[in-house]
């Protein structure tokens, strides 16, 4: 017999990873076909509850290996087909082939999900609003970054944006720490407190999301109120013992944005590993209302890496990623007469906003970036595992992450950061799922993290340092039978959250404001006295879906969401140089608890699909941002143009719907004709503002109503060497807002606005089994000048009166965009 020699490394992980158990495998195969169009390559086949997956090559063939015995779902999707969801029983037959045909689908409602749930399950099974985007769509939509090309996507998930590079996921009216964001199912933690503060992911490597549009709080606690956006990244999907690659490049015109990106995978029946990498840099974007925007501009490095061990029980992964991002930070300052930007060059009173030196066009049309930008960083290793244990499974993850983020405003010192943050975040999980017995099945878990943050050179405080200790457990139970289907679960927080005495007080040498350390501290500034406070709440479910047919469900859905307040909101007390804001919070404040109603129908056929989802949700202790002013009723502004936000809390109330109807005509074969629409209406229900429209009834960053519609044709030429052609013209349509906040100057009305973008894609072979793909889009063809009413940049304005009546920046004009993906 021949042994098998193992690497040092991935012994020490067979080590570190003692727990997986020993039984017997067997192995599925087949062929996917189309019932009209023959062998479909690329379609991927999965285990879900194993995570295990593999895509088809160009003769349809797949193959999975090393599946556990016991009976399994066996899922096959490809966009266009309905979706294929059967079951496999390992072990009467340790070697099934089973070929698979799809019909032709107006769209693939069906699709599977894991996000939110504790078992894999279909969306149209799932009584919670779920949306999956595939990593097809994910490719062909080109957008800055990958929140506004999920918007794209996902109707009811909109963005506030800082420029082109900064979008914060806001999900029927709410977002920042109400809407929590999850890579490979670990909570992203950065400082997404902050206006101008994106997510930090790598966006090349996201193979599929998955938006839960309402509280999800029964899986995650505190910061799922609204919903959860959840990424995932590509591993491996052949199992062949070879070296496989994936290139991506980038051109888009408009701020000559140069994208790179890399993955290689490898793969054997037990071990697979993924490389991951990506540069980008951009430099002002434009409009022809105000030319190129100052600072606007950013460079973007990633890097990441994973291993997975696969044994006969389950599955154990290591991964590690890298961000690194030096990001312009606007702060719209101009030339009142010739509304060109300008600069700052000086600081405190020799710093006049209105004669501050024009920016050059070299400036603006360089890819260097100003020394005022913020710098941050973002580390993370962590380890997901799943094992099945008889009828049963368990999941658990540990990772750290550590999120580093210096905001650079002094333009005579440059090298000085303003704002220079160090957060530190453990996350566990632990999640068991029980043996169905009644067609029952009960999952628990615990889950939680710790952070730690801490102010380190800095001349400006807006939050102090603290730790923070979250834990939570649940109990989620799911019946099906026939055509029901019911869910629903309970779960328990807690938070606490404590920080000591933070002292400030002015550095002699430089005459900043700086951290004053004990016990030194006479004469200086108590900023931020000491704190200790403990959160607490109860987050409760239930919900059902009855499918009247194959075709038709419908789903109903009551949920109850806890959300602490985060630290701003609660102990903000400074300027955030970045966002320009000075920030003051409120200690005083109780946790939001929401009560959410959802009722929802999906149709689907061969032909047409269409689906709608109502929603109510009343929150108690609503957190909102209300702009200060002084006696004479404007903004409080310094001569830096900074504003003073004074977080207040509210009952509110917020309701809407999202709607989607898709036409794939069998006679015009390759046609679809897709729509989505979206409404939130905002308001703010304390007793002093009853009635009193814009001046207090509305809450703030509440989008209009939205549509977004297209036309897509694809060509099959039947050459040899094109396999397709897409086409896609596309309409995206936002209403006026005049329902706004009014009141302390904090938002204006904005005017409606149509765009139009079009695209083509191109699928070549040029080699065996490889695909080139070449993309040419247009977004905004007729370069149309409009603000979008969550863009924050549209408020970066200091004067009362502007010529051409143009207040406020800008959205990006007209942007030609190239891409082209490699596979090798």
């Amino acid at each position: 017999m021949k042994s098998r020699k193992i690497s040092f490394l991935q012994g020490c992980c067979l080590m570190f990873w003692s727990t997986v158990s020993l039984g017997q495998t067997g192995m599925i195969k087949g062929i996917v076909s189309g019932a009209d169009s023959g062998y479909i390559e690329s379609a991927t086949v999965a285990v879900p509850n194993l995570n295990m997956g593999t895509m088809t090559d160009n003769k349809g063939r797949y193959h999975l290996s090393n599946i556990p015995y016991g009976t399994w779902a066996l899922v096959v999707t490809y966009i266009g087909y309905e979706p294929y969801r059967g079951e496999v029983t390992i072990g009467r037959e340790t070697a099934l082939i089973r070929n698979i045909t799809l019909e032709r689908s107006a769209a693939a409602i069906g699709e599977v999900v894991v996000t939110g749930v504790t078992r894999a399950t279909l969306i149209r099974e799932n009584p919670v609003a779920v949306r999956q985007v595939c990593y097809r769509d994910i490719e062909q939509t080109t957008e800055p970054n990958i929140i506004d090309v999920l918007v794209r996507h996902v109707p009811g998930l909109n963005a506030v944006k800082t420029g082109p590079n900064i979008s914060k996921p806001f999900i029927r009216g709410l977002g920042y720490n109400r809407v929590l964001t999850l890579f490979d199912g670990i909570r992203q933690e950065g400082q997404q407190w902050g206006d101008e503060h994106g997510i930090e992911v790598d966006a090349y490597n996201i193979e599929r999301a998955e938006v839960i549009q309402g509280p999800a709080s029964i899986m995650y606690g505190s910061d799922a109120l609204a919903g959860v956006v959840s990424l995932f990244s590509p591993m491996a999907k052949e199992q062949d013992a070879k070296l496989h690659g994936r290139y991506y490049g980038e051109y888009q015109s408009n701020n000559g944005l140069i994208g790179n990106g890399i993955l290689l995978t490898y793969a054997n029946s037990r071990w697979s590993y993924a490389l991951r990498g990506s540069y980008r840099l951009a430099k002002n974007y434009k409009n022809h209302i105000d030319g190129r925007v100052y600072n606007t501009g950013f460079r973007e490095g990633n890097a990441s890496a994973s291993m997975r061990h696969r044994s006969d029980a389950g599955y154990s992964s290591l991964n590690v990623t890298v961000y690194d991002n030096l990001q312009g930070i606007p702060d719209g300052s101009r030339d009142s007469l010739t509304r060109k930007f300008t600069q700052q060059v000086y600081e405190g009173e020799d710093d006049d906003i209105r004669k501050r030196p024009l920016v050059t066009h070299k400036k603006l049309d360089s890819y260097v970036l100003s020394p005022l930008h913020q710098h941050i960083q973002h580390y993370r290793i962590y380890s997901n595992n799943h094992y099945s244990l008889g009828g049963s499974d368990v999941d658990f993850s540990l990772a750290y992450q550590r999120n580093v983020r210096r905001e650079y405003n002094h333009p005579t010192k440059p090298q000085q950061a303003g704002m220079f943050v160090r957060l530190n975040t453990f996350n566990y999980s632990f999640g068991y799922n029980a043996p169905q017995i009644w067609n029952i099945g009960i999952s628990a878990g615990i889950n939680g993290m710790y952070q730690n943050n801490k102010s380190k050179d800095a001349t400006d405080f807006p939050i102090p340092d603290y730790t923070l200790f979250d834990a939570g457990s649940y109990l989620y139970a799911k019946w099906k039978q026939n055509r029901w289907t019911v869910s629903g679960g309970l779960r328990y927080d807690i938070r606490r959250l404590q920080g000591n005495d933070f002292y400030t007080g002015a550095n002699p040498e430089t005459g900043f404001s700086s951290h004053i350390h004990a016990p030194d501290t006479a004469g200086a500034y108590l900023q931020f006295p000491a704190f200790r406070k403990l959160f607490h709440g109860i987050s409760l479910s239930l919900g059902a879906t009855y499918e009247i047919s194959r075709r038709v469900s419908i789903k109903a859905n009551v949920a109850r969401g806890y959300r602490a307040p985060n630290i701003t909101e609660f102990a903000s007390n400074g300027l955030d140089p970045g966002a320009h804001i000075v920030y003051l919070g409120n200690r005083k404040f109780a946790p939001e608890f929401s009560l959410q109603d959802d009722l929802g129908l999906d149709f689907h056929e061969k032909n047409i699909s269409a689906s709608t989802s109502i929603f109510n949700n009343n929150i108690a202790h609503y957190i909102y941002l209300a702009q200060r002013t002084g006696e004479d009723g404007l903004p409080i502004i310094d001569p830096q143009g900074d504003k003073t936000y004074q977080y207040q809390q509210a009952a509110a109330q917020l309701y809407g719907m999202e709607a989607t109807f898709s036409w794939h005509p069998a006679k015009l074969k390759g046609s679809t004709f897709d729509n989505a629409w979206s409404v939130t209406y905002g308001f703010n229900r304390k007793k002093e503002y009853k009635g009193s429209g814009v001046n207090g009834s509305y809450l703030p960053l509440i989008p209009p109503f939205k549509w977004l519609s297209s036309v897509r044709q694809h060509f099959a030429p039947g050459s040899r060497i094109i396999n397709g052609v897409d086409v896609k013209l596309e309409i995206e349509y936002d209403a006026p807002q005049h329902r706004y906040l009014a009141l302390y100057h904090s938002e204006t009305a904005t005017p409606g606005y149509m765009l139009f973008n079009a695209g083509i894609n191109t699928s070549l072979s040029y080699t065996k089994g490889k695909n080139l793909t070449l993309q040419f889009q247009v977004n905004n063809v007729l370069d149309r000048a409009y603000q979008s009413s969550l863009s924050r940049l549209k408020y970066f304005e200091y004067y009362d009166h502007s010529p051409g009546d143009h207040p406020g920046i800008y959205n990006m004009g007209r942007n030609i965009c190239l891409k082209v993906i490699l596979p090798f």
